[in-house]
């Protein structure tokens, strides 16, 4: 199946995405930049210390707003793959040409995830649970798909859904029998055979396959915003499919079919932050692209021209020698000079190198550099 796609829709920019990619990857620098950690060290209680636990993983079965944050990582993903795409189409590249450099990008993606471990660990280890170790699979499979139509792309991610519910509720071995208790499941069992190891947070490395339906929903949405549709359509089409995929992800949960569990990636977890994710770009592409209300979107845009490159910077220099630089003058300065509490000064020092990395980030901007993998 071959897809048509005319010059004026593939040189179309959508501003909601670019907006989007850099919320998401602000919220991320955050985390590696001990904004949310050093709040919590506060002890806040009542609504506000709810509001805080919202940016840390659900412990198991439930789900959080910052559970949210790595399927629309991958769900972007997917939208950027198919707007290149259909631009690379547009000026005679063809799916098999294309394709070739879809395999470096995934082996790359692959081997910076891989690699990440090692820095993590301060040793070279074997693991795959890494969100860019993951991406490298999820692209993959959604490219093999990206021209078949929308419903054969629907069809198949459901079946990817499918397939995690066969493999959780069938496959029960010895030590590994519990579909969704931690560390009993398949697909700890696929850890075991995979590295050799179990995640002591319950992630498993086998959430490629149903993590694979958001890259391919987010395919279909970049498929969808770039077509020859009117403003209205395009709204109401994201924000019924998002609807349909709540109702259908906590409609499993609450009818204790399938708990929604982030850690494993369940199909109903699948299904709930797909729907969030969907919302989410829905209200953002209203505000950005239909009502143009973009005077600061900026601000996100700037980090999200870069995303790879500030990911792999603050989970490697960041962490390494930025967070600790940084906290040396600004908060130790503050405890130091005028007496600021411990707790007070980490804020401070967390804010300061988030705002440092996003200064990077507006640097590379302003300079037109843009690092791709």
């Amino acid at each position: 199946m071959t897809n048509t796609i005319n010059a004026d829709q593939s040189n179309y920019r959508l501003s909601s995405l670019d907006v989007l990619r850099g919320i998401i990857m602000i919220l991320l620098c955050a985390e590696s930049c001990r904004v949310y950690e050093s709040i919590k060290h506060l002890g806040p209680s009542g609504l506000a210390g709810g509001f805080v636990n919202q940016f840390f993983h659900h412990p198991w079965h439930g789900l959080h707003f910052w559970d949210l944050v790595q399927p629309a990582f991958m769900f972007m993903a997917g939208s950027a793959m198919y707007i290149s795409y259909s631009r690379k189409l547009a000026k005679g590249v063809s799916w098999s040409a294309n394709f070739k450099h879809i395999l470096v990008r995934c082996f790359r993606l692959f081997i910076c995830g891989v690699g990440l471990h090692c820095i993590y660990a301060g040793k070279p280890v074997w693991e795959l649970w890494n969100v860019l170790t993951q991406l490298a699979f999820t692209t993959l499979i959604a490219y093999l798909i990206i021209n078949r139509s929308y419903s054969f792309q629907i069809g198949f991610s459901v079946a990817l859904l499918l397939l995690t519910e066969f493999l959780y509720r069938t496959v029960l071995l010895p030590g590994f029998s519990q579909p969704f208790v931690e560390g009993q499941n398949f697909g700890s069992y696929m850890d075991t055979f995979l590295m050799g190891k179990i995640n002591s947070d319950g992630w498993v490395a086998i959430n490629i396959i149903p993590t694979a339906a958001h890259t391919i929903w987010g395919v279909l949405a970049g498929k969808l915003l770039i077509a020859e549709r009117s403003n209205a359509y395009k709204l109401k089409a994201l924000v019924l499919a998002g609807i349909l995929a709540l109702v259908l992800g906590f409609g499993l949960d609450l009818l204790n079919i399938t708990p929604i569990i982030k850690r494993i990636s369940t199909s109903s977890f699948a299904l709930a932050s797909g729907g969030w994710v969907l919302l989410l770009l829905a209200a953002i592409y209203w505000i950005v692209d239909i009502k143009k209300n973009n005077r600061y979107a900026w601000i996100a845009t700037v980090m999200g021209m870069n995303a790879i490159f500030i990911y792999l910077f603050f989970e490697t220099v960041g962490m390494q020698w930025v967070n600790g630089a940084v906290d040396v003058f600004s908060g130790q300065m503050l405890q130091l000079f005028i007496g600021v509490p411990e707790g007070i000064a980490a804020v401070v020092s967390a804010f300061f190198t988030l705002l440092l990395e996003w200064g990077l980030c507006y640097w590379l901007y302003k300079r037109g550099i843009f690092f791709k993998l």
